[in-house]
């Protein structure tokens, strides 16, 4: 039984003597590097559920690199708030060492604001090229001459660090970039003008200061390429004649319909008006206004008048 209560103290105090020893070199790496951190506070930051191998380095690399103001109470905030202790550290040396400025709290804002604040940094001190549009196609624009221009633009920016946190991305400076590119274009009154000088269309979209609350600096617009596309105007020329000449006929066909009308109605109102004649050659016999000889010297008209227009049919 003895043994037994012997063997387990001695393992707890292999494991306590473990633990310790992890500490303890813990303490004594940062006391070398000039970095006091007490044991104490060490072991606490493990029992607060706080990595203190992740703290430690943190504040030694801070200290080697000259960072002052920061200690392991701001770490150990910024990892119980969900943040990225090694890049905040990594950002902020590389901040200084580039001159930008970046504090401690902006820093922690940025990486807990859900952005990359490492890249954002990297991207301030070597801007980078973003394509427009992003997926390789073009943006079209038709000129006032009416053809059509495929346009691709290479923009520039480097991060805006002071508008990182609540400022737009890149998809923003994409959609505006693209937006200009179209007006531009849409200004020229010749195509021949855009393509001779691509650059005015670099200039035209600068001056619209297109970075405003974005998360970027726009740098520069190169525009890489321009495609000519198809004559716009003229294919809207065609298709509205081709409509004016439908209307065209419609009204042909509405006035024809309506002569039809009017002759059928006349032909109509002519048979109705011959159904009467023999009623009045009845009562013209009655009252002696028609005699039988001026009778048949009209039926012999009417014959003769038949005959001649059969023969001119013939």
């Amino acid at each position: 039984m003895n043994g037994i209560l012997l063997t387990i103290i001695g393992s707890v105090a292999v494991i306590l003597f473990m633990m310790t020893m992890r500490f303890i070199s813990l303490w004594f790496q940062a006391f070398v590097s000039g970095s006091y951190i007490s044991l104490f506070n060490i072991v606490g930051m493990s029992m607060r559920k706080i990595p203190p191998k992740t703290i430690v380095n943190g504040i030694i690399t801070l200290s080697k690199a000259g960072t002052k103001g920061i200690n392991t109470a701001d770490l150990e905030t910024h990892y119980l708030a969900g943040g990225s202790v090694t890049k905040v550290v990594s950002a902020i040396i590389v901040a200084q060492k580039a001159n930008i400025p970046l504090s401690w709290g902006q820093a922690t804002a940025i990486d807990l604001a859900g952005r990359d604040i490492l890249e954002a940094v990297r991207t301030s001190v070597n801007p980078k090229v973003i394509d427009c549009p992003s997926d390789g196609t073009y943006i079209t624009a038709v000129s006032k001459d009416g053809i059509q221009l495929g346009c691709r633009a290479r923009v520039t920016v480097r991060t805006n660090l002071q508008q990182l946190v609540g400022g737009a991305t890149e998809e923003t400076i994409i959609a505006r970039v693209g937006e200009g590119i179209i007006n531009s274009i849409g200004a020229a009154d010749q195509y021949v003008d855009v393509l001779e000088a691509p650059q005015s269309i670099s200039k035209l979209v600068l001056e619209k200061g297109l970075d405003a609350q974005t998360a970027f600096e726009i740098l520069s617009i190169d525009i890489a390429d321009i495609h000519v596309g198809e004559n716009i105007g003229a294919r809207l020329r065609t298709d509205q004649a081709e409509s004016d000449k439908k209307i065209a006929q419609a009204k042909a066909e509405e006035r024809r319909a309506i002569a039809v009308a009017i002759e059928q109605e006349n032909k109509a109102k002519l048979i109705e008006a011959e159904a009467e004649i023999p009623q009045a050659i009845a009562e013209a016999f009655k009252s002696g206004n028609l005699g039988i000889m001026d009778y048949y010297r009209m039926k012999n008209v009417q014959a003769d008048t038949e005959m001649r227009k059969t023969l001119a049919e013939i």
